[in-house]
C-alpha cells in the first residue's frame, strides 16, 4: 500500500464525516460562547451595583467620532455596540439563515416544518402571554421583547449536559431558534424601527440590488459586498430602519456556489499532494520549487471549494461568539439591583420573566405537538416529547435577542431596568429548569 493510500485510509474513515464536521464546529463555537455570556453578565451586574456602578453607566455614554471634516458620524459607545458591532451579529445570522434555507434544516418542507412551527408557537404565546400578564400596566410596547430565544446561551446550557444530549435535540433547538430569530428581524425592521426616510431607504435598496446583481453574476470578490455593505448599514441608519436589519440583507446577497465540483477538487488536491511530495518522502529544512507550487495550487483549490457565504460565516463565527456578544452583554446587561425602577418589580419584570419562561414551553411544545398530530411533520429519530419540553424550557433563554429589542422599545429608563431584570430573571430561571430537567430525563435513558 502506497504512502496516500495509507494516509487517505486512516484519515477519511467515515464518509459523512465532512458533512458533520461543520455543525458540531458551529456547536463547540456556540456552546462555548454561551458559557462566556453568563461571565459577561454575572461581570456586568457586579460592576453595575459596584462602587464603579457610576463610571461604568459614564463610559458607555461617551461619545465617539469617526471620520474626518467632510464626514463624520458621532454616537455614545453603547450605540456603536448596540448598532455597529451588532450589525456585524445580524450579518452572521443572515448568513447562517441563507445556509439552513439551501443546504440545512430548513432546506425541505419536511425538514422545516417542525422547527419552524415551534419556533411559531414560540413567539406568538409568549407575546400573547405578555400582552395578557401586563394588560393593565406600564411598557406594552415591549410585547416583542419575549420572542426571542439565544441560540448561543441555550447550547451553552445544553453543553453541559455533554455527549448524553442526542445530536438529534441539539439540531431541532438550532433549527427553531434560526426561525426565532427570523422572526425577532422581523418584528424589528416593521415595529421597532423609527419614521422612515424614504429617499434614503430607496438609495439603499438600490445598492442592495447591485449587490445582488453581483451575486447573479458570480463575482465573488467579497471587498465589494462589504464596502457597499457598510454604506447600506449607514443608509439604513439615517433612513430610521434598525442598521442591523442591513446586516441580515447583505447576507442574502453573499454568494453561495463553489467555483469547483467536489469531485475535481478532490482530484486535483491528490495530484498536488502526490507531487508535493514523491515516494520515498524525505524530510528537509526547506521547500523546493515544486513543493512550492503545489501549495500555491492546493491554496488556490482551498479557495475555490469554499463558498464565499461559508467562508464568511467560518471567518466571522468565532469573532461575533468571543467578541461581539460577550461586549453585548456586558454594555447592556448591568442593571442596578437597587433604587429607582424596582419599585415596580412585580409588573413589567414579572410578565417579562413569565412570559420567557411559561410562554416558551407552551409555544413550542404546543405547536410541536399540533404539527405531529396532524401529520405535518414527525419528530426526529432519537428523541420524544420529553426532550421537545426541555428544548421548549431552554427555549425561553432570551438574553442577546431579548436586551437588544428591549433598547428599542423603551427609551424610559425605568422600564429599561424593569424589562432587563425581566429578561435576566426569565433566562435564569428557564435556563436553571432546562438544565436540571434535561438531565433527569438524560440520565433515565441511560
Amino acid at each position: 500500500m502506497s504512502y496516500h493510500e495509507d494516509y487517505l485510509k486512516d484519515t477519511v474513515k467515515d464518509p459523512f464525516d465532512n458533512l458533520r464536521q461543520p455543525f458540531l464546529r458551529f456547536l463547540r463555537i456556540e456552546s462555548s460562547g454561551g458559557i462566556l455570556l453568563i461571565f459577561a453578565t454575572i461581570a456586568a451586574l457586579i460592576v453595575a451595583n459596584s462602587a464603579w456602578g457610576s463610571e461604568y453607566e459614564m463610559f458607555w455614554k461617551k461619545e465617539f467620532t469617526i471620520g474626518a471634516d467632510f464626514f463624520h458620524l458621532s454616537k455614545p459607545i453603547i450605540l456603536w455596540i448596540n448598532d455597529g458591532l451588532m450589525a456585524i451579529f445580524f450579518f452572521l445570522v443572515g448568513l447562517e439563515i441563507k445556509r439552513e434555507l439551501l443546504a440545512g434544516e430548513l432546506s425541505t418542507p419536511k425538514k422545516a416544518a417542525l422547527p419552524i412551527i415551534a419556533a411559531l408557537g414560540g413567539m406568538i404565546v409568549p407575546a400573547g402571554f405578555f400582552l395578557f400578564f401586563n394588560r393593565n400596566g406600564q411598557g406594552l410596547e415591549g410585547w416583542g421583547i419575549p420572542m426571542a430565544t439565544d441560540i448561543a446561551f441555550s447550547l451553552g446550557i445544553l453543553s453541559l449536559l455533554g455527549k448524553r444530549v442526542p445530536i438529534a435535540l441539539k439540531v431541532f433547538l438550532v433549527a427553531f431558534a434560526i426561525v426565532d430569530d427570523i422572526g425577532a428581524v422581523l418584528v424589528i425592521a416593521f415595529f421597532y424601527s423609527a419614521n422612515i426616510h424614504w429617499n434614503l431607504l430607496l438609495i439603499a435598496m438600490i445598492l442592495l440590488v447591485v449587490l445582488f446583481i453581483f451575486n447573479a453574476r458570480n463575482i465573488r470578490y467579497i471587498p465589494f459586498y462589504m464596502i457597499i455593505g457598510w454604506v447600506i448599514w449607514y443608509l439604513f441608519l439615517k433612513a430610521g430602519i434598525h442598521p442591523t436589519i442591513a446586516g441580515v440583507l447583505i447576507a442574502f446577497s453573499i454568494p453561495s456556489t463553489r467555483k469547483i465540483k467536489l469531485k475535481d477538487f478532490n482530484f486535483r488536491m491528490n495530484r498536488n499532494l502526490t507531487d508535493f511530495c514523491d515516494e520515498p518522502c524525505e524530510d528537509s529544512i526547506t521547500l523546493n520549487h515544486q513543493q512550492l507550487a503545489s501549495i500555491d495550487n492546493m491554496q488556490s483549490q482551498l479557495d475555490k471549494v469554499q463558498s464565499p457565504l461559508q467562508s464568511l460565516e467560518h471567518s466571522l463565527h468565532g469573532f461575533v461568539t468571543y467578541l461581539v456578544m460577550p461586549l453585548f452583554a456586558f454594555a447592556n446587561a448591568g442593571v442596578v439591583l437597587k433604587g429607582a425602577g424596582l419599585e415596580s418589580f412585580n409588573s413589567l419584570t414579572l410578565s417579562i420573566g413569565a412570559s420567557l419562561v411559561l410562554g416558551k414551553i407552551t409555544g413550542i411544545l404546543l405547536f410541536s405537538y399540533l404539527t405531529v398530530k396532524f401529520g405535518i411533520s414527525a419528530l426526529p429519530n432519537n428523541i420524544d416529547w420529553r426532550h421537545i419540553l426541555g428544548a421548549g424550557m431552554l427555549g425561553g433563554i432570551g438574553f442577546t435577542m431579548s436586551l437588544f429589542i428591549s433598547n428599542l422599545a423603551y427609551d424610559n429608563i425605568i422600564l429599561l431596568n424593569q424589562a432587563k431584570l425581566g429578561i435576566l430573571l426569565g433566562s435564569f430561571v428557564a435556563a436553571i429548569v432546562g438544565f436540571v430537567y434535561l438531565k433527569k430525563v438524560l440520565s433515565e435513558k441511560t
